[in-house]
């Protein structure tokens, strides 16, 4: 009796060591199969496991972002599974801090680096190495390039006389001798045969003041070395078309010196100091009007928005700039701009049936050094900045501030018309490093009387100004991926 309750007492002790044998066994047997449903082995310890996740989300915190919106991070980290974002693509045409240009290099992290131990399958091999090759191709430096320029002011016909620098007598030709290369990346040069087979069939309108011509005059002769187009002679010089018969393709110019509509006034001084009349609820007509008929849109202004100005808003005036008349609000240039630019996004948003592509090209600062345009004010320097040698500052980091705010708010209110694509050529940073591609006196004769005879406004043809066709090129090739949600 007392052997047999003996025999009873030892049968579970013995079948607790049996189970303490067995069951590591059959774990460690099942942990792979666990670990390929579940991403990790169930054999690390919590505080190792910790110390993995602590790693990298520490090296996010560490990594300066650029962005001021709440999906930007984990855009940045999207998992395998997760669906593309335009981050994966090799430019980057997002909102970005313009007060940021020094941390471009290190805003990014590589994934592929800080994880190369580890053994990965061919398709995630391919993922990262697609982030890898990421960019922000508007954040970089002018390097030389000895092959430039692609025509000449005897090879385009296009060039304004005030942009025909060689004509004129500039003595240094380097200024031509330059292209623009991403820090991240390369930017290719641009194509025109690519250029057009991708715009066959479409129209392009450009909208905005002088600056924006020079744009369109740049690219016209950058495509003169497939096809010269036809234009119409009888055109008002401030609305051109030019048909590119070859590929059905139309490029057309709509001058506006604010986006809304202006009318110059009676009132105070007479040429580039009279008042302006601006209606800051209502859209320039000239391009309103029949804007809805392009397939790209790029849009720009600045300039026109730093002299004497009276505003409306509902056929009321608000304000003014610069006028200094007793009872009269005096509001900053950077109110009126924003409104403006707040209307002309409201108008295209408000298109029926537009399902086109709006650039907004933002506005490339101009370089006088001692005194202003209308005070002696000249541009003499003979080569590009380095990115480490000036930064935005003052009037035209509000400007552009401005111009990547009211860029974010559109995008954020595309949804009214799900077709509608809205891109930031954003040319600004590129072009403050570039005091040397102005015409300065060498946009005509020295006898002329001109406005601004010291032009450190407009761009050199050929010149910096051909870059922004780079970008134009670069963004066209990439439309249909994914884009950024705001």
């Amino acid at each position: 009796m007392i052997l047999s309750r003996k025999k009873e007492m030892e049968l579970p002790a013995t079948k607790l060591r049996i189970g303490l044998v067995i069951f590591p066994l059959i774990l460690l047997t099942i942990a792979p199969i666990l670990y390929l449903f579940f991403g990790y082995p169930l054999y690390y310890s919590t505080s190792t496991y910790k110390h993995l996740s602590n790693s990298s989300s520490s090296s996010a915190i560490s990594s300066p972002s650029r962005y001021n919106h709440s999906s930007s991070s984990s855009d940045s980290y999207k998992t395998e599974d997760s669906e593309p974002s335009s981050y994966d693509n090799d430019y980057d045409d997002t909102y970005h801090d313009p007060k940021s240009s020094s941390l471009h290099n290190n805003d990014r992290l590589s994934i592929s680096s800080s994880n190369g131990h580890h053994q990965v399958t061919p398709k995630k091999e391919h993922r990262r190495k697609k982030r890898k090759r990421k960019c922000d191709i508007f954040s970089g430096e002018w390097i030389p390039n000895p092959k430039a320029p692609y025509y000449t002011n005897t090879t385009c016909r296009a060039i304004h006389e005030h942009q025909n620098c060689i004509k004129y007598g500039r003595p240094d030709l380097g200024f031509m001798k330059w292209r623009w290369k991403p820090k991240e990346c390369d930017l290719p040069l641009f194509d025109p045969y690519e250029f057009l087979e991708i715009v066959r069939g479409t129209r392009m309108a450009f909208v905005g003041d002088s600056v924006s011509r020079n744009h369109v005059q740049s690219l016209i002769c950058l495509l003169s070395r497939v096809e010269h187009p036809e234009g119409d002679s009888q055109q008002e010089f401030n609305f051109q078309r030019w048909k590119y018969k070859t590929y059905n393709f139309t490029i057309a110019t709509f001058w506006t010196t604010h986006l809304v509509r202006a009318e110059e006034t009676e009132t105070g001084p007479t040429g580039p100091n009279s008042f302006y009349n601006l209606y800051l609820d209502e859209p320039d007509p000239t391009w309103a009007s029949q804007i809805g008929e392009f397939d790209y849109i790029i849009i720009s202004s600045g300039q026109w928005f730093f002299r004497p100005l009276f505003l409306f808003d509902k056929q009321k005036r608000i304000g003014c700039l610069y006028c200094y008349i007793p009872g009269v609000r005096n509001v900053g240039a950077h109110f009126a701009y924003r409104r403006a630019l707040r209307t002309t996004f409201k108008t295209i948003l408000g298109l029926e049936n537009f399902k086109g592509e709006v650039f907004l090209r933002t506005f490339a600062p101009s370089h006088f050094e001692g005194g202003e345009w209308d005070k002696g004010g000249n541009c003499l320097k003979t080569r590009p900045y380095r990115s480490n040698e000036t930064e935005l500052d003052g009037m035209n980091l509000e400007t552009h501030s401005i111009q990547l705010d009211e860029f974010r708010i559109a995008n954020r209110d595309k949804n009214r018309n799900d077709g509608l694509n809205l891109r930031l050529l954003d040319v600004t940073q590129m072009m403050l490093l570039r005091p040397d591609g102005h015409p300065s006196r060498f946009g005509h004769k020295r006898e002329d009387k001109v406005i601004l005879y010291n032009d450190c406004v407009h761009w050199c043809l050929p010149g910096p100004i051909d870059s922004w066709n780079d970008f134009l090129l670069d963004m066209l090739k990439n439309r249909d991926l994914k884009r950024l949600k705001y």
